[in-house]
Order: structure tokens, then C-alpha cells, then sequence
């Protein structure tokens, strides 16, 4: 069991796991908490599933935990880390299951103030134009072809069918298409599963919410991103739906054998990994590709209906009620990118899992009115409390391969939050606080209540501390619809 002397101090924001705490470690581990976050992360399992993660063949740096942290399936939600390319490896439970679940974000120049005797009307035309829900149906039904063109274009096919534009490309973390995409090394399942789900929300912590920026602590660069004091935001947050799922989960089952047929040794069998080189890891690294141009066409054609929403609801009633792209981020995902590493630029391969890309000023990456103030890194809370939007600092090119918090973090499991937390009572608080609420289920609405997450200002106010992201504006919201 870990105790407080395994870490050693770096700062009042930034913490080490050295290797030699447990056998079988590569590399040491980096953690962005302050001092109460630390022992409150370690009622979980989340940092032994770090030092697990330790243990992998491949790693290059350290192997880095987000202040948001918490247990997921054989990596920590929360957690980066990187392995050489292409002679390292690539494990699925570094990405997750929801593959490209992440965040768009689109502002507007419409008051709230404006907008506010319509909100009710718009959560309800939001909740109808974007299907949410286990299992839950899209408006569309893709034939095969068109569901192997999504995996190869991402979002890039939304904007051929009129429902995206150039704009909302660019804003796009990689332009909304992955290079290298097998849609060929997806089975018949996933495909199935995927063919149907294109273009709606999904249940969990996913969401779609009507914001409004509080207070901007960074007027350039909200000024570039198109965001205002008092005026509304829309934040889409959601995946790769049943598509993703099926896809690790395939991968998952298979790589039980893979990891023995090369001679891997690990210490949990949720870390099981193929190398990059061999025809397994290239089988999954293409699938996964598939599930995030899946998910980033997914998030585009969310954008559209919602846009078409709000043009039913407030045209007419407000000025210009266009909402525009600020950025759209990966937050499940493995990325071939290059990193300085002891003073030598190597290509590594990304696992974030429960992080998002952070990468900082300069970054060729990045669309040209993001180059000079650094990637936008959305960090949504949970329901009724604030979420940000932040920029990637060059500190995260140092210590977090260009990596930052991707929300708040959990505290409480879901099952643990539905019994203590009734979901009548807290849609009646949140509408209490003005907050429209549209849900598919009371429990479901429980399982995601505030007091089930860490307080997202803690969370970003260390890694604005800790040097790899920087504050640009804190949102507020005013209507949430859930899954």
C-alpha cells in the first residue's frame, strides 16, 4: 500500500512516485495534486494502477496523473503516458472505451440576459434534436459504405453532407479526421452497433450544456476564441457511443492471448497491450482510429442539430443567434506525436486517457489564431457547478507531453452516488439555482450530481499552478441535458 513517504515533492502543485517504491517500475511518476488532493486520491486505486502502468515495456518520461484523477480500467481516468514509436506498445485500457470521448465547445455574442425567457424552449429543442440514451438510436441510419467513409473522413464527411463548416474544422484538435483509419480491423459487431448511433449523445456524464461566461481572465485570448462576459456558450460532451465500446472491447478479449504470445509480463491483466510494431498493435491502433474519426463526426453532427435548435428557438428573438466553433478535444485517445525528450525530439505514442491535449504557444498543430496563445483545453464541470476553458502552457510540453485535466474527477462511484443522492431532489435544487434540467432518468441524473465530482476550481487552479495550462474563461451554466 502507498503512504505519504513514497512521494517525493517537486512543488506545492507537482508530486514523484520514484521507480524504486515497487518492483518491476521503468519510469517514475508525476503527479499534479496539492497535498490534501494527494491523500484523498489515495482512497482509491488509481495511483497503484499508475505504478502499474510503470511496469509497461516502451515507456519514455514519466508516466503522468491529472489532480482529476481516478480509477478507471487498467489506467487511471487521468492519466498520460507515452511509449516509443513504433517499438513500444499500445494498450487499449490507455485509451478507454469510450475512444475519443471528448468536448466541443461553440460561443455566441447572444446576451443572456437576452436569451433567458427562452432557455426552457431551447433545453427542450436540444433534448429533441440530439437523441441521448443507453442504446439509444440516432436520426440517422448509415448504410455500411457511408459508415466506412465516417471512419475514414471523421468529420470531414459531416461537412460534405452541409453540416459543418470550414471553421468548425480547423477548430478541430487534428482537423476532426485521424490519419491511418482501418475501418477493415473493425468487426461486424462494432459496425453494427455504430451504423445506428451516429449523431446522438449517449448516457453518463455525457451532456449537452447551455452556459454563460462568467468572467474572462484572459480578454486576448477569449477575444481570439470569440468568447464574451454575459454571452452564451454550448458544450457538447460525448464519444465514440456503442462503435468505441465494441471496438476495445474486441480488442480487449484479444489481446489476452497477444500479451503471451510476445512475452509480456503484467501485473494486472486490464493493462493487456500488443507492440506498436507488430500486426496486432497496428490491427488496434487503425480500429481505434476508426472509433475517434467516428466520434469526431459524431460531435459535428451533434453541433448541427444543436445549431439547428437554437435557430428554431432565439432566431427572430435575438440578434445574430449563430453560435460558432471554439474547439473541439480528445480527451480518450492515443496520438503519434513528437516530443523533446533529454534534448532530442522522439516520436512517441500518447496514451490519454481522461486527459486532454494541452499543447502550447507555437505548436504547428494548432489552427493559426490559436499559435501564438496555445491550444484552447476545455475542462467542463458537472452539473451545476462552473466549467472552463483554459489554454495549454509551454510547461506542458515539459512535464505532461502537452497534456492537461480533462474535468473534475470523481469522487463517488456511480453506484455510491445513487445511494446517497435522489435524483427528484436534485433536479429540484439545480432548477432552484435556475439551472433547466432535461434528463432520461432520475437515477441516471443522479449518478452525475456535483457533490459525486472534485471541485473543478481546485482541479484547474493546479494545473494553472503547476505551469501546463493557463485561464482564459469560467463558465456558468443555465441549462443541462443529460443522457
Amino acid at each position: 500500500m502507498l503512504t505519504a513517504k513514497d512521494f517525493q515533492k517537486i512543488s506545492n502543485y507537482e508530486w514523484e512516485i520514484p521507480p524504486r517504491i515497487r518492483e518491476g517500475m521503468r519510469v517514475p511518476i508525476r503527479i499534479f495534486a496539492t497535498h490534501q488532493l494527494l491523500h484523498a486520491v489515495l482512497k482509491d486505486q488509481s495511483l497503484e494502477q499508475a505504478i502499474n502502468v510503470a511496469t509497461l515495456p516502451g515507456l519514455v518520461g514519466d508516466v503522468v496523473v491529472m489532480p482529476d484523477v481516478h480509477q478507471g480500467y487498467g489506467f487511471p481516468i487521468g492519466g498520460v503516458a507515452a511509449t516509443a514509436y513504433p517499438e513500444g506498445i499500445i494498450s487499449p485500457g490507455g485509451i478507454g472505451y469510450d475512444i475519443n470521448c471528448g468536448v466541443r465547445l461553440l460561443g455566441s455574442s447572444i446576451l443572456a440576459k437576452h436569451a433567458a425567457p427562452h432557455l426552457n424552449s431551447l433545453a427542450s429543442a436540444l433534448d429533441h434534436y440530439c437523441p441521448s440514451g443507453v442504446g439509444k438510436e440516432s436520426l440517422l441510419k448509415l448504410q455500411h459504405s457511408e459508415l466506412d467513409e465516417v471512419c475514414d473522413q471523421g468529420a470531414r464527411w459531416a461537412m460534405k453532407k452541409g453540416w459543418a463548416s470550414e471553421q468548425d474544422l480547423r477548430r478541430t484538435e487534428d482537423g476532426g479526421c485521424l490519419k491511418g483509419a482501418s475501418p477493415v480491423k473493425v468487426s461486424a459487431r462494432a459496425k453494427e452497433r455504430g451504423r445506428i448511433q451516429l449523431g446522438s449523445l449517449g448516457s453518463g456524464n455525457h451532456f449537452i450544456e447551455v452556459g454563460v461566461v462568467e468572467q474572462i481572465f484572459d480578454q486576448e485570448a477569449a477575444q481570439k476564441m470569440g468568447l464574451h462576459v454575459d454571452c452564451l456558450t454550448l458544450m457538447i460532451h460525448c464519444g465514440s457511443r456503442g462503435f468505441g465500446h465494441q471496438i476495445c472491447t474486441d480488442y480487449v478479449q484479444e489481446f489476452q492471448s497477444v500479451v503471451r504470445r510476445y512475452g509480456i509480463s503484467l501485473p494486472d491483466r486490464e493493462l493487456v497491450c500488443a507492440p506498436l510494431n507488430s500486426p496486432e498493435g497496428a490491427a488496434y491502433l487503425g480500429a481505434m482510429r476508426a472509433a475517434a474519426n467516428y466520434a469526431f463526426a459524431n460531435r459535428q453532427i451533434l453541433a448541427h442539430q444543436a445549431r439547428k435548435a437554437v435557430e428554431e428557438v432565439l432566431a427572430g428573438k435575438v440578434e445574430n443567434w449563430y453560435f460558432h466553433q471554439v474547439y473541439d478535444v480528445a480527451h480518450n485517445i492515443a496520438k503519434i506525436e513528437t516530443h523533446t525528450i533529454k534534448g532530442r525530439p522522439q516520436k512517441l505514442c500518447v496514451h490519454r486517457k481522461g486527459a486532454t491535449r494541452a499543447f502550447g504557444p507555437k505548436s504547428p498543430e494548432l489552427p493559426p489564431e490559436y499559435q501564438a496563445s496555445g491550444q484552447p483545453v476545455l475542462v467542463p464541470g458537472s452539473m451545476g457547478t462552473s466549467s472552463w476553458v483554459l489554454m495549454g502552457a509551454a510547461g506542458s510540453m515539459q512535464k505532461s507531453f502537452g497534456s492537461s485535466c480533462h474535468g473534475a474527477g470523481r469522487m463517488l462511484s456511480r453506484s455510491q452516488a445513487k445511494k446517497q443522492i435522489r435524483g427528484d431532489q436534485l433536479r429540484s435544487e439545480l432548477e432552484r439555482k435556475g439551472i433547466h434540467i432535461r434528463a432520461g432518468s432520475l437515477p441516471g441524473l443522479a449518478e452525475e450530481a456535483p457533490q459525486a465530482y472534485k471541485d473543478v476550481d481546485e482541479v484547474v487552479e493546479i494545473v494553472c499552478e503547476a505551469g501546463i495550462a493557463h485561464k482564459v474563461v469560467r463558465l456558468k451554466p443555465l441549462a443541462v441535458i443529460k443522457g
